[in-house]
């Protein structure tokens, strides 16, 4: 670490976008962590004065249930604190829940730069499918980029970025749980992004023992459809209509086509990182 910030420091820190800096919560010298810390925010300032710092309190797992409030905030509090006047996002984490999961989606939404466009593009895409919602998956990690919900005001507001839930839920179902896909017009499921980027992952890794690669996937009951494709160059898309008229084909169709219209953004996205 010492030789990070002494040595290689401007070669390390220049040209950043984005700082992950991750504590473990139970640290036995926390004070120390945090020295290291803002001697990175001093390199940054200095070398990459614009980058998006996130700071993952993790292993939350390990404090018992009724302290986790108390403890995060107090954590969160000092380092605000000490990370001023720079801004910065701070995660509670654990292996064991979708924090971990909600939180480096949010490192990836702030990873695009035309991210407004492309939530634009996304909600014209769903209202031209009728679809009831439609999710852009990064492709190698299954992450959600963004989505679009009919109905709903926007898929880009502040408090609607890729968000699995609220921080002081825990994942509820198994990674095969039908009711991560449940149509938009019913109750949605905060953790159904996680749920289905679990099922993709263990379904692609099933296939590649099979020697086989994951391409698409559809799931059809008598309550919706379901479509899960390779979209652009970087990334996945799904498409879930309750519509029992709308045929498979038309909305394969039109994913199809709407490739054309998402790949230039996403390949200066690509491009740009």
């Amino acid at each position: 670490m010492e030789n990070y910030l002494s040595s290689q420091r401007d070669h390390i820190f220049r040209n950043v976008q984005v700082l992950i800096y991750v504590f473990d919560v139970e640290s036995r010298d926390w004070d120390r962590d945090v020295f290291y810390y803002r001697q990175c925010l001093e390199a940054m300032q200095q070398n990459s004065n614009d980058a998006k710092i996130f700071c993952l309190v993790h292993k939350m797992d390990l404090i018992t249930e009724e302290q986790r409030d108390f403890v995060f905030k107090q954590k969160e509090s000092e380092l605000r604190s000490v990370s001023m006047p720079q801004k910065i996002n701070v995660f509670r984490t654990s292996i064991w829940d979708e924090t971990l999961y909600r939180a480096w989606s949010s490192i990836v939404y702030a990873l695009i730069p035309n991210v407004k466009v492309v939530e634009s593009r996304l909600e014209k895409f769903c209202r031209i499918c009728e679809a009831d919602e439609v999710v852009l998956f990064e492709k190698a990690t299954f992450l959600v980029i963004s989505h679009a919900t009919r109905g709903a005001s926007s898929s880009s507001s502040s408090s609607d970025k890729p968000q699995i839930a609220s921080k002081d839920a825990s994942a509820s179902g198994g990674a095969s749980d039908p009711s991560a896909l449940a149509p938009a017009s019913a109750e949605l499921d905060p953790h159904r992004f996680e749920k289905i980027s679990n099922i993709i992952k263990q379904f692609k890794l099933s296939c590649s023992k099979s020697q086989a690669q994951f391409s698409s996937m559809e799931v059809r009951n008598s309550k919706f459809s379901a479509f899960i494709a390779e979209f652009t160059t970087n990334t996945y898309v799904m498409v879930i209509t309750s519509d029992a008229s709308i045929q498979s084909t038309a909305t394969l169709v039109n994913i199809k086509i709407a490739k054309r219209h998402f790949d230039p953004f996403m390949s200066a996205n690509q491009s740009g990182n």
